[in-house]
């Protein structure tokens, strides 16, 4: 078979991409959040970018190094699955070059299922090594969901907080700064966030914010809803809450309110992504009917000497 690759190239192949990923969601982790993760910056410089292409221009496969997550984004049709170790190796040679700019990152994380064996040898065989018991800094993933049906429980609103939907363009520096001081990361930037809301993906109303009484954003809950499979499927992608407004517990009333706007869209199951250990998020949206769909293996790899 004969096979061409390049870089993305414009929305139209990041709608391929899509497109491609929702054919096999049992296949691939990065489904119903890829328009999140396909507007961030690392794909600014088109060169950690790359698709796979058959002779008639049907889309096979793609990768992205997603900078600001430290992982490697991908996925491929089955028929293609042979060119799984090519896509681990342009990765690699990219992963090298871009060492030293502001794309690089010493190392570099892969997602996959438990179950995916064939990927698992391939992985290692690159290089990579699971990371789920290397000591004290072991770390696995879980791929949760609930139905969208099951009922969403009622949560006090603190008197003087407001929640509603992000107040379009004009509050995206606003939340920029929550979103930076919640994750303690510089990562998010103005641009990814207004790109975000350009997707043709993006409803606006599925974009929950807190506003605290003297007005500062306190905390979010991005909803994401795509047909997969002939079935309405949301994801929760991200949540979280400033520090100084933990204490009342906005992150789980954020959640709550983008569960009810995901069940009046007609979501049908809803996912979210968390660490597999038990801390506090895993324990929120287990409280919210959340239950583990399947086990996700992380995968390593170091290219800095």
């Amino acid at each position: 078979m004969k096979i061409s690759s390049r870089p993305i190239s414009g929305t139209a192949d990041k709608l391929q991409i899509l497109a491609l990923s929702r054919q096999f969601p049992s296949d691939n982790l990065r489904v119903v959040d890829l328009p999140y993760r396909l507007s961030s910056w690392a794909l600014d410089e088109p060169e950690n970018t790359r698709l796979w292409f058959d002779a008639h221009g049907r889309l096979l496969a793609w990768a992205v190094l997603q900078t600001p997550f430290w992982f490697i984004d991908y996925a491929f049709c089955p028929e293609a699955s042979f060119l799984h170790p090519e896509i681990l190796d342009w990765a690699g040679k990219r992963a090298s070059q871009s060492l030293e700019t502001p794309f690089g990152h010493p190392c570099w994380f892969v997602t996959i299922f438990s179950d995916q064996t064939e990927r698992m040898r391939e992985l290692e065989s690159a290089g990579f090594s699971n990371q789920a018991e290397v000591g004290e800094d072991s770390w696995s993933k879980v791929f949760l969901q609930r139905p969208g049906n099951l009922p969403v429980k009622e949560y006090r609103i603190p008197p003087g907080f407001v929640v509603r939907s992000l107040a379009g363009k004009e509050e995206i520096a606003a939340y920029v700064e929550l979103h930076q001081t919640v994750f303690e990361s510089k990562n998010m930037r103005v641009e990814w966030r207004q790109r975000t809301l350009e997707h043709p993906d993006y409803v606006p109303n599925l974009d929950v914010i807190i506003a605290s009484p003297d007005g500062r954003l306190g905390a979010f809950c991005i909803c994401w809803l795509q047909q997969v499979e002939g079935q309405l499927v949301g994801q929760i992608e991200p949540l979280g809450c400033h520090p100084d407004f933990r204490k009342y517990a906005l992150g789980r009333v954020a959640l709550a309110e983008g569960l009810r706007r995901l069940q009046t869209h007609g979501a049908q199951i809803i996912h979210v992504e968390t660490d597999s250990y038990r801390n506090t998020a895993f324990r929120l949206y287990e409280s919210m009917g959340f239950s583990v769909a399947k086990n996700v293996f992380v995968y390593r790899k170091d290219y800095a000497e």
